[in-house]
């Protein structure tokens, strides 16, 4: 696998400085650049897509939780790494999925362990899977959802609709049938019109189908990954929302 790209965001230029020596020391990263704010890390992500963002919070302009509500958006499996002298914005960060929340002044050793945690994760080496059964709750009645797209507007069997989720700040449906859709409606307003015992909100990017799910594996400190039958694209899940799955299944 190629190296994860990785961006650095702080406006002490020290702490650039000690987090690029830090990448060199982690095997398997390519650091791929640094910013000094907010406008500076999202120019910055947007031209370079990065696997990797150790971010502060407080930046001059945007700050690092609405730089990375925006991350989020882009693309919601960019794995986000608070690194901060700041306490009080924990909650926050892990509000928008943290994977990791460094205190300053903090030991070498321990953003190694993090940075490989994140490698091993990434490279799809999560630990035990959760088995899930792919039954849907309830069987349902074929029917079809009309989706407006940029080249017009398609008609697709609710039973071959995989998985939508937030993707380049669209929104973007796979289907069995390898047909891909993007829209600019809402997942919220998406969410309404799909039928909620056969599709689920597992995170605020994503939207599956639950006939699909194959396997659920860790991958952040509060997010587990969902493998789905029929595709090769995986969705995201929260703890919380992964424990009401599994009564959903129950």
């Amino acid at each position: 696998m190629n190296d994860l790209k990785a961006v650095i965001a702080d406006d002490d230029a020290g702490m650039r400085l000690v987090m690029r020596k830090i990448l060199g020391q982690a095997p398997g990263y390519a650091f791929a650049g640094e910013a000094g704010d907010g406008e500076t890390l999202m120019s910055l992500y947007d031209a370079c897509h990065p696997d990797v963002v150790i971010l502060d919070v407080e930046m001059p302009g945007l700050s690092g939780i609405e730089c990375a509500k925006r991350i989020q958006d882009a693309n919601p499996k960019t794995v986000l790494i608070f690194a901060t002298a700041h306490e009080k914005y924990r909650g926050d960060a892990f509000e928008v999925y943290a994977f990791d929340y460094l205190m300053k002044p903090f030991k070498v050793e321990r953003v190694l362990k993090t940075l490989e945690l994140v490698r091993s994760r990434l490279n799809g080496n999560s630990g035990d899977q959760v088995d899930a059964d792919t039954a849907s709750p309830r069987e349902q009645t074929p029917t079809r959802l009309m989706i407006r797209h940029r080249d017009g507007v398609a008609f697709v069997d609710l039973k071959d609709l995989l998985l939508a989720q937030r993707e380049d700040r669209a929104t973007v449906l796979y289907t069995a049938s390898g047909q891909r859709f993007v829209t600019g409606e809402t997942l919220g307003d998406l969410e309404e019109r799909l039928p909620k015992d056969a599709f689920f909100r597992s995170h605020k990017s994503y939207i599956i189908n639950l006939g699909a799910v194959k396997s659920v594996s860790p991958y952040g400190r509060w997010t587990y990954v969902i493998k789905l039958e029929g595709t090769e694209q995986d969705a995201l899940i929260t703890h919380e929302k992964f424990e009401e799955m599994q009564k959903r299944f129950a």
